[in-house]
């Protein structure tokens, strides 16, 4: 043993994440008891978060190639080809313990962590999104961490200069004691100036890039990997500590060496710090890594090797740098005031050597660290099946303009802006579309090619049916970027569930991830990127299983994208699909019937392709005047959605068969799923067109007047459901702690 380092005990061993089974295999491995420092390296290559142990085999029936896509899952970023020499690189991560326990550096430093991941392939970052879930309103620590998570985001973004352009929040009662925050970041890059982290050439500088080593975020990604319980508090040390204005240096001076062709390879330092991003690289190009840590640039004094390997101090880079590029590149990081340390070379050993103070603290096998992590198929029980809920064995508690009323004003339904206007979602200027909308637009250079993106998913139906669950929020996803013009292109996920050592857990887990690839398949949607975030489970009880899909789609001219907000009156209003009233896990049920059950509405993803597919033929032909997709809350809400984006409201009427056959509260509010709204001037003609191609489509309404009017329903002034809509948010801020 190492002098000054402690003992391995069963106990330390555990501390570490590590089962007793796990440890034999390291003492297989290398032939000897570890080190300390060995162990915490061991610790952070085979977490949860690092491994991904215990979901990779199911990872592989993912679909994750097309003619588009440039680099799949296992690099930095996901990469695809968008044409005239460009790229878009794309991701998502989860931050979800670091911010319950420190929502604010949470929040931030994933934000932080997802732009990097984006510019260290050799992008510039365009825009982020996120994806919240929060507790019941109700619990006591809710408030707190919506505001802390909300300002950390804005915090983060606004000061390094990137747009925040979208995403979804959401509340439930199984999110009370570990909320999610899902971060995703979009860039660009020239289609043939891509950098990874494989690294090659033997004796190449390993070069040290950014700001100073710290104590903070140390064990970060091995908390991550773990369930919360009584001490979740005592865990803060855990959570980094972020500079926003440091990374836009960083951003900037790791394009400059890039364009000056001074990189061979490059890594960000995320999670498991100089640990993983120094293996990563090393084993990616088949090289053994020798790290001087005497030459890392620390801000405390008296940093053991342990606290060195195992630190998540962020805006930090491990490159692989040209022998001939090196004055260059110290020159242009010294020119931006950040660090640059020579702290290694590559060696043709396939070993991780790691020296300090003049003495090996590790000594291991660079390959095995992430090959040989163990692999788990764990066992897995099948989600029962729930009934069909039969809307017309519903008594409805309330009338349907007293029920919009309510839905529009609810916590899942109501105006997020409180939320977004905390962002700077216009910065950089290219912004076309605002959060708001099905889904952002976001203008390329000056144009005319945009991108859409988007980030969906619904947990109560993943939780009711993982199967379906995971083909519905692929198919929302693909509806989002169809809705505003785009042609879907590939997506990210960020895979949020709770303990993999749990069949029903574990079969949650494997019902998404199946449903995802079906739907994935069907639509031609590739998964280019991703995380997955296990063990987010507080004293046993479990999240709703979310996982969340980022989409990525391409409009050729952003003129043309479209909106939701109705345009004009005397226009038509036209439903895309079929109404069969489907209320099971509806947020009518829920929010109105006080109900949570049931299954929810099954996914035809051949209908989903063919709707969607009509539809942009007609955004792109200038058929139709405004469109929106039919998800949460039903018709009726998406009509409202869209009155209160114009103002203009409504008469719907000339429904009496329909009504009668799915019943009022079942047309209104069930959320069947291949559904659009669409306004047009001309109606014949879309409906000619329906007919040609066989879609299920029909007149049900006339944009008109300040009043949304549902024959036979008390008239709803438009400018009042705004005010319900809106309010509900900024009240619940504003209001004193519970």
């Amino acid at each position: 043993m190492i002098s000054n380092e402690p003992a391995i005990t069963p106990e330390l061993i555990a501390a570490h994440g590590l089962t007793p089974e796990e440890y034999a295999r390291i003492l297989k491995l290398i032939g000897r008891a570890p080190s300390f420092t060995e162990l915490g390296i061991f610790s952070a290559m085979w977490n949860e978060h690092c491994s991904y142990k215990s979901s990779k085999i199911h990872l592989r029936g993912l679909p994750t190639k097309a003619p588009w896509v440039i680099q799949g899952p296992g690099e930095n970023a996901g990469v695809i080809d968008i044409g005239d020499g460009l790229a878009v690189v794309f991701k998502m991560e989860s931050h979800n313990h670091p911010s319950y326990i420190e929502p604010y550096q949470g929040a931030a430093t994933g934000v932080g962590g997802i732009l990097r991941d984006v510019f260290t392939m050799g992008a510039r970052p365009i825009a982020c999104l996120n994806a919240l879930s929060f507790g019941d309103p109700n619990h006591p620590k809710t408030r707190h961490l919506v505001a802390g998570v909300v300002a950390g985001i804005g915090g983060y973004g606004n000061s390094f200069g990137v747009p925040t352009v979208g995403g979804e929040v959401r509340f439930h009662r199984r999110y009370d004691g570990n909320c999610l925050v899902n971060a995703m970041a979009v860039g660009i890059a020239q289609a043939d100036r891509i950098f990874y982290a494989k690294a090659t050439g033997i004796g190449m500088p390993i070069v040290y890039l950014g700001s100073k080593t710290g104590r903070d975020g140390i064990h970060g990604a091995t908390m991550a990997s773990a369930e919360f319980g009584a001490d979740a508090e005592e865990k803060r040390p855990t959570v980094q500590v972020g500079d926003p204005f440091s990374e836009k240096l960083l951003l900037e001076a790791c394009l400059e060496i890039m364009a000056k062709g001074c990189v061979i390879a490059i890594q960000d330092m995320g999670a498991a710090g100089l640990t993983c991003s120094a293996v990563e690289m090393g084993a990616k190009g088949d090289l053994g890594v020798a790290l001087e840590l005497d030459s890392v640039p620390c801000r405390e004094t008296g940093m053991s090797a342990y606290e060195m390997m195992l630190s998540e101090s962020q805006e930090r880079m491990l490159m692989v740098l040209k022998p001939d590029k090196e004055k260059e590149a110290e020159a242009i990081f010294r020119k931006w005031g950040l660090d640059f340390a020579v702290v290694g070379k590559t060696t043709p050993s396939k070993r991780f050597v790691v020296r300090h103070g003049g003495t090996v603290m590790a000594d291991l096998p660079i390959k095995e660290l992430g090959d040989e992590a163990p692999l788990y198929d764990r066992a897995f029980s099948a989600t029962a099946k729930l009934p069909t809920i039969d809307a017309r064995a519903i008594k409805p508690p309330l009338g349907v303009a007293a029920a919009l009323e309510r839905l529009i004003g609810s916590p899942d339904l109501c105006s997020r802006r409180w939320v977004w206007e905390q962002y700077d979602h216009v910065i950089l200027g290219n912004t076309v579309q605002r959060p708001g909308g099905d889904a952002a637009v976001v203008r390329i250079n000056d144009g005319p090619k945009a991108l859409a993106l988007t980030a969906d998913v619904a947990p109560r139906y993943c939780e009711a049916d993982p199967f379906e669950g995971g083909k519905q929020a692929v198919a929302e996803a693909w509806r989002n970027l169809t809705a505003v013009g785009a042609r879907p292109l590939a997506l990210t996920d960020n895979l949020n569930f709770g303990n993999p050592e749990r069949p029903d857990i574990m079969g949650q887990f494997v019902g998404c991830v199946r449903g995802i690839a079906e739907a994935c398949r069907a639509l031609d949607f590739p998964v280019v990127s991703g995380n997955v975030s296990l063990y987010n489970e507080t004293n046993g009880r479990a999240i709703l299983p979310t996982p969340t899909i980022g989409g990525v789609g391409l409009l050729g001219d952003f003129a043309k994208s479209m909106t939701l907000a109705f345009k004009a009156e005397g226009e038509a209003i036209l439903l895309i699909g079929e109404t069969r009233g489907w209320l099971g896990q509806s947020l009518y049920l829920r929010e109105i019937c006080e109900r949570e059950e049931g299954a929810p509405p099954p996914v035809d993803l051949a209908a989903e392709r063919r709707h969607g597919d009509f539809v942009r033929s007609l955004i792109a032909e200038g058929l139709v005047t405004a469109v929106h997709d039919i998800s949460d809350g039903g018709l009726l809400v998406a009509l409202a959605e869209m009155a209160m984006a114009s103002r203009i409201g409504a008469v719907v009427d000339g429904l009496q068969d329909v009504l009668a056959e799915a019943t009022p509260h079942g047309f209104w509010f069930g959320e069947d799923q291949a559904r659009y709204v669409v306004t047009a001037k001309n109606a014949e003609v879309i409906a000619q067109r329906a007919r040609r191609a066989n879609l299920p489509l029909r007149q049900i309404g006339t944009t008109s007047g300040r009043v949304l009017a549902v024959a036979g329903e008390r008239p709803l002034r438009v400018a009042d459901l705004i005010h319900r809509f809106e309010a509900w948010l900024p009240n619940y801020m504003a209001a004193s702690p519970a």
